[in-house]
């Protein structure tokens, strides 16, 4: 019906379910409207009319239906060579530029892309003669009618537009009124097909729980007679999860979603196309005009969005006059949403059945063996899988060319770089002897301060073992002080002369303890006055109480520790000078 008019260059705006060939409806068209050497060399066109710039333009939605539009222009312009070039996002730009370059009759795209080459004059649109917008609703839906209509002013004002869409919202509408000239509305529909989903598709309605769904699917794809089967899902997430669940139990699953890079996305197309992949789980990006012959089963893994969505959804069973199957399974939370869908399209599954893997009505409405397991058994993998078909480089675009790609093989990685052995630096000890470092073997060069410490420590080691070995062990001492150098001299002079002063030596020396303690006592800060008091009230008569014992050993009583209490902690004090002279005068 579209192909007369549409050929004699009137607007079209058609109108179809989907699987009924509009691609040809306005491929052929588009095709003849283009000037090729071919027709120069038949007489039918003149050498003027040759041009490298692109003469037509089909604009689609997704980069999946533009991939497979290519393709099948290609096919149809075989004979008279005409080129055709794909331009979409994902890949890189220097090979679409680079055949731009060359010259294209045919360009297939994206609004997207082809609004950014438009826009950087690489792109000329200028001779474009005919315009195609195919699958306008869903254009719509994602938002890309304001692209459309930029794209729009930088084609020619003559020319042929042609719209096609499965359903025509009030936007779509609008749209053909403005950039289109008293257009030609076609609506192709069966005399016995009265409703809007097509008769060759058989639909099933189950009401099921979601835990339950991944065995139900399973049980679902080892139906009799079952070829290739599409599972659809909602999110993204929940694709890739099926995916790899069936690939788990056994199945030969692809995945196409948002995540994946184009080129993992080319690949499951292809591996479902050429029969490695039998199932291919994918959103709804995968269900506006993806053509796969054979395709058996449709499965609704979640309910979809709308009415819309649903057509187009089970459209790729059912294509060119074959049968086919979709199931629908909805979830107790989407019922609401199904109930919707139902009135819209004016289906006879207002509620659904209550479904579980394990019921009976299922085995017999869609002809599963009985005792089928949710697990495909070994004998019937004989698909190669999605790991037989190779990732095509296209040098993608936006950081995401990693995505759902496979590791490269072990023998293929490039060998680490072998790194050098770590030394460790020993450890650098050092020895000190009084305070100084000691080289092995070699003692340490004198020095004054080294002579003092050493001579304190001296003086220090000989007050500590002049007591008897009878005494108590002197409590452990708070603060250390150093001697200074005449209260050492002077214990070295009473030691040596101990013989001689005999019981007056060792009074002197309480007498002194005494004196010092006292002079320290009236100097401390007047917090600690009686504390200190008691201190030198308790060293004076410890003091008096060893004189008998001084006379003795005269070496135990020239140490200053001698006459301490053991009960006590002792502190060591420095002597002032007046305590020094007078003690010497006593002497003298």
């Amino acid at each position: 019906m579209t192909l007369p008019v549409a050929l004699s260059g009137s607007d079209v705006i058609g109108q179809a379910k989907t699987g009924t060939g509009k691609t040809l409806g306005f491929g052929l068209p588009l095709l003849e409207r283009v000037t090729v050497p071919v027709d120069v060399e038949a007489g039918r066109a003149t050498p003027d009319q040759l041009s490298d710039a692109p003469q037509a333009l089909v604009v689609v939605p997704t980069r999946e239906l533009c991939q497979q539009v290519t393709n099948d222009l290609l096919t149809a312009g075989k004979v008279r060579n005409v080129r055709v070039l794909s331009i979409y996002g994902g890949r890189a730009y220097e090979p679409q530029v680079e055949a731009l370059r060359k010259g294209v009759d045919v360009i297939v795209g994206t609004p997207g892309r082809l609004l950014d080459l438009a826009g950087q004059k690489k792109l000329d649109l200028s001779k474009i003669r005919g315009l195609v917008l195919d699958e306008a609703d869903e254009m719509l839906d994602l938002g890309f009618l304001p692209d459309v209509e930029k794209i729009i002013q930088f084609l020619p004002a003559k020319r042929q537009t042609m719209l096609f869409s499965a359903t025509m919202p009030g936007a779509v509408i609008s749209l053909a009124r403005r950039y289109m000239s008293q257009p030609t509305h076609i609506s192709a529909t069966s005399p016995d097909d009265a409703g809007q989903t097509v008769a060759n598709t058989t639909q099933h309605i189950f009401r099921a729980h979601s835990m339950d769904k991944p065995e139900l699917v399973s049980r679902i794809l080892q139906a009799d007679g079952r070829g290739l089967a599409m599972i659809f899902c909602r999110t993204k997430r929940t694709a890739a999860d099926i995916a790899d669940q069936l690939a788990q139990r056994g199945f030969a699953s692809g995945a196409v979603h948002g995540d994946l890079g184009q080129g993992a996305r080319e690949q499951a197309l292809r591996a479902f196309r050429n029969g490695k992949v039998d199932v291919l789980v994918c959103t709804d990006v995968a269900a506006r005009g993806i053509d796969v012959e054979g395709v058996t089963h449709v499965i609704n893994y979640q309910s979809p969005e709308d009415e819309k969505t649903y057509l187009h959804r089970i459209g790729r069973t059912g294509r060119a006059g074959k049968s086919g199957i979709a199931i629908t399974l909805v979830d107790w939370d989407d019922i609401p949403r199904w109930k919707l869908i139902n009135k819209a399209l004016d289906l006879p599954f207002d509620d659904p059945e209550e479904t579980y893997s394990t019921s009976e009505h299922l085995y017999e409405l869609l002809g599963i063996p009985s005792g089928t397991k949710g697990i495909l058994p070994r004998v019937e993998r004989t698909r190669a899988g999605l790991a037989a078909e190779e990732v095509e480089d296209l040098g993608e675009t936006g950081g995401r060319a990693s995505r759902g790609r496979k590791a490269a093989p072990a023998a293929t990685v490039t060998e680490e770089r072998e790194l050098p052995a770590r030394t460790r630096t020993p450890r650098q000890r050092r020895r000190t002897r009084g305070g100084t470092v000691a080289l092995d073997g070699a003692a340490p060069a004198p020095t004054a301060e080294a002579d003092t410490k050493a001579a304190d420590a001296a003086n220090t080691a000989e007050s500590t073992t002049a007591a008897e070995p009878g005494t108590a062990k002197q409590p452990r001492r708070r603060r250390r002080t150093r001697p200074v150098a005449g209260e050492a001299t002077h214990a070295e002079a009473v030691a040596g002369n101990a013989p001689e002063a005999g019981t007056a030596t060792a009074a002197s020396a309480a007498s002194a303890v005494g004196t010092a303690a006292t002079a320290e006592a009236a100097t401390a800060a007047p917090a600690k006055r009686a504390r200190t008091a008691k201190k030198s009230a308790a060293a004076r008569s410890a003091a008096t109480e060893n004189t008998s014992h001084a006379s003795a050993t005269p070496a135990e009583a020239s140490s200053p520790e001698a006459g301490e209490a053991p009960a006590k902690p002792r502190r060591r004090r420095t002597r002032t000078r007046a305590a020094v002279s007078s003690e010497a005068s006593a002497e003298s």
